[in-house]
């Protein structure tokens, strides 16, 4: 072969692999990395089980945990940390009502509450797990457990607190900010054109009126009354003795206990222990879900290791990742 051949070839061979390259390059910054990972991952973050205690296979204790507010923000985020996952949760629900050889639940909560729908969500699930398969579910609250994170455990057969436990809470909020005056302080206007007279409701830029908060108000009483239902039936309360606490207070274990919220003190490990005795499972195998060594929980971890300590990146991250309109919440200190 010529010199020339071999520099011709030399050329074309420099140019497929300049292509590949470019191409290669195109793809990797194109592609939307976050749900890929969640594509890789997602059966293993929502479905992978690690074994607590081993025992029987046929009979199982399964433990879930509810950690953080109870928010459907959607897919996880690499830079979103470990928070709770609300559909990833639900898909942990869904599978454990399939599953036969699940004979009870116990679920740890440390939450301030949520979103309405994302807790009745919840609380619907366990209904039907209850009364489809009949079996047990015992709670195990953490530092805690209030508003929503205890309206996801009134159905459980029993409550276990901490002494030091926060819970309670019982009520609905709707906050809104109204920078209104401040702004027309600096001469800034907001022209708004709508269909009706009510489309702007709890609009920042004005003040409520009376109507509108009347409105409202009867949205969030019927959100209450339902919260007040759930506790009484959950708990076999009269719904009085309800209402005499469900005012918005907090409360510490020893004073759930004594308002009929909760039945014991107790950790996680007590509270697998008391199920285990009280529906005889002393052989049963408890396992929990998920696992955090895999490829987007270690990238989530670093993502948020490097920029978890910056604070206008965590402004960022709370403007883009939160939904700002006003909404009905199960929550304590909204």
């Amino acid at each position: 072969m010529t010199v020339k051949r071999w520099i011709a070839v030399a050329v074309a061979a420099t140019l497929i692999f300049v292509s590949i390259g470019i191409n290669t390059m195109s793809w990797f910054f194109t592609r939307d990395w976050n749900n890929l990972l969640n594509e890789i991952t997602a059966i293993d973050q929502e479905l992978q089980e690690t074994v607590v205690e081993d025992g029987s296979l046929n009979e199982r204790i399964a433990v879930l945990s509810v950690d953080g507010v109870i928010q459907d923000t959607g897919e996880a985020s690499i830079f979103s940390g470990t928070e709770y996952n609300h559909q990833r949760f639900m898909t942990q629900l869904s599978q454990l009502n399939e599953d036969p050889s699940v004979k009870g639940i116990v679920l740890s909560v440390n939450s301030p509450g949520g979103g309405v729908l994302e807790s009745s969500d919840i609380y619907d699930a366990f209904i039907e797990m209850q009364e489809s398969k009949d079996i047990p579910i015992y709670v195990a609250m953490g530092g805690m457990a209030a508003s929503g994170g205890y309206y996801i455990s009134a159905p459980a057969e029993k409550i276990f607190v901490h002494p030091e436990t926060l819970t309670g809470s019982i009520g609905v909020i709707m906050q809104s900010i109204n920078y209104g005056k401040l702004a027309e302080k600096y001469g800034v206007d907001f022209p708004t054109i709508k269909s009706g007279p009510y489309k702007d409701m709890m609009s920042p830029t004005r003040e409520m009126k009376p109507e509108e908060r009347k409105m409202l108000q009867e949205m969030i009483d019927d959100s209450y009354n339902r919260f007040v239902d759930i506790i009484a039936k959950g708990r076999g309360m009269d719904e009085k003795d309800v209402r005499k606490v469900a005012d918005g207070r907090v409360m510490n274990g020893r004073q759930a206990i004594e308002a009929g919220l909760a039945d014991d003190y107790g950790k996680l490990p007590t509270v697998i222990s008391a199920m285990k005795e009280d529906y005889h499972l002393e052989n049963a195998s408890v396992f929990e879900y998920g696992a955090t060594d895999n490829l987007a929980s270690l990238l989530s971890l670093k993502a948020h290791d490097v920029f978890g300590g910056d604070v206008e990146s965590q402004i960022m991250k709370k403007l883009l990742s939160e939904n700002t309109a006003p909404r009905m919440m199960y929550l304590y200190g909204e």
